[in-house]
């Protein structure tokens, strides 16, 4: 079915992925991503906005000017469709092969001979030789489309109450009390970061889990098993990131460079393409990411590793160069730091024009790296804003609601590669 455009509820998402990434979860706990994020329909849905209480707001952008903590996953790319859309449409067009030339006599074609005509066949002895002349230069040869449809809206609350007064006589003067307010918004800030960084996991999450579970070709590439294959060895995932790891990250390096120059090629690798066939003709929907349109998101302890051990060159940008990379602590779990456990979206392959299902669970180990180009994986930013209530006449506090509405979008058919070992079970 196609993605709800009924505002989504994402607060248990969000709450779900910030005690997973601060460790308030001991285990790692499979997330549902599905709901979320938005993997392009065929056919949009009609729906009506649903809240519609008043002619116009009044919006605004008062944040905290003080923010200790950054949100991570910055990396993804982001765009704005403001609140007058929730719909994004994304038009790819297919590749077409070339055609028989119809300049020169060829082995196929007779185009210049005595009373030949365009398009008709030439008649021998009752005959008709496969040689006739090619159509007229007017034939038709249309392009051939792919729209993809991203749509939905994700949406949860925040809020804070200050006191006008009750609290003063806790503190010895205003110096005091201004500096335990600030604590608090401070706070509410670090809440609001956290939550921020949450729906760009969840979304990173969601990506993985959809790569994995298409898994199209080129597109997972268990290391362990490549690297036993090449070497002619038989070690454990546990052996390379110990006492092999100087072998293992040479290797990982190397194959992330080659596949990123593969990237830059025009290919069906690494993305999914929707069958499309036209007058019994199947066409291919072909993809290329530059390096400087590359994006990457590296398992940051195997950075440290390679560091201490003095061998960070392999991890030099100038050496490793596939585009700009992000360095990542933990994926989902900061107890289980290489570990993912989610249900992702993804595209009906059988019949795309069914739009988006929950796809499989997908439970992996070892997750070391995700390579892709910057529009597969997006954030739209549909509304960030911060209302102040009046003073409550009567009991003197006042409320600051914040509101997020923002659409997480990964697109199956942009390049990715998901880089992993897997477990040794």
């Amino acid at each position: 079915m196609a993605r709800s455009l009924t505002p989504q509820d994402a607060y248990s998402l969000i709450n779900l992925v910030v005690k997973e990434a601060t460790g308030q979860n001991d285990s790692i706990q499979a997330v549902d991503a599905s709901s979320f994020a938005s993997v392009g329909d065929f056919l949009m849905a009609q729906g009506t906005e649903n809240v519609l209480n008043a002619l116009s707001r009044v919006l605004g952008r008062t944040f905290m000017a003080v923010r200790p903590y950054d949100a991570k996953f910055r990396t993804i790319n982001s765009l704005n469709t403001d609140m007058y859309s929730e719909r994004m449409r994304k038009i790819s067009f297919y590749s077409k092969d070339a055609q028989a030339s119809g300049w020169f006599n060829t082995d196929l074609y007779t185009q210049h001979a005595n009373t030949l005509d365009n398009g008709v066949n030439r008649v021998v002895n009752g005959s008709i030789l496969p040689m006739g002349g090619l159509g007229t230069m007017w034939e038709q040869n249309q392009a051939i489309p792919l729209e993809l449809n991203f749509a939905g809206r994700d949406v949860w609350d925040d809020s804070i109450t200050i006191y006008e007064n009750q609290l003063k006589v806790a503190f010895r003067g205003p110096e005091e009390f201004n500096s335990f307010v600030a604590g608090i918004m401070t706070e509410k800030g670090n809440d609001i970061e956290s939550q921020k960084e949450a729906y760009n996991r969840a979304c990173v999450l969601q990506m993985i889990g959809m790569t994995v579970d298409l898994n199209q070709p080129g597109s997972l590439v268990n290391l362990k098993a490549g690297f036993n294959n090449k070497f002619g060895t038989n070690y454990t995932s546990a052996q390379l990131l110990s006492t092999y790891l100087k072998d293992f990250l040479a290797y990982y390096v190397s194959v992330m460079k080659t596949l990123s120059t593969q990237m830059t090629a025009r290919s069906k690798k690494f993305h999914w393409s929707p069958t499309k066939t036209v007058n019994g003709v199947s066409y291919s929907l072909l993809r290329h990411t530059p390096r400087d349109r590359q994006r990457a998101f590296i398992y940051q302890p195997l950075l440290n590793d390679a560091e201490a051990q003095v061998f960070s060159q392999i991890f030099n940008p100038q050496y490793l160069d596939v585009g700009q990379y992000e360095g990542v602590d933990y994926w989902q779990n900061i107890n289980d730091p290489s570990a993912i456990d989610v249900y992702p979206a993804v595209p009906d392959v059988s019949t795309p024009t069914n739009g988006q299902k929950k796809g499989n669970r997908v439970q992996l180990d070892n997750v070391v790296g995700v390579l892709f180009d910057e529009d597969a994986m997006m954030i739209d930013y549909q509304m960030d804003s911060a209302y102040t209530t009046p003073i409550e006449a009567r009991k003197g506090y006042h409320n600051i609601w914040y509101h997020f509405a923002k659409n997480m979008i990964t697109d199956p058919t942009e390049n990715c590669i998901v880089f992993y070992l897997g477990n040794d079970s």
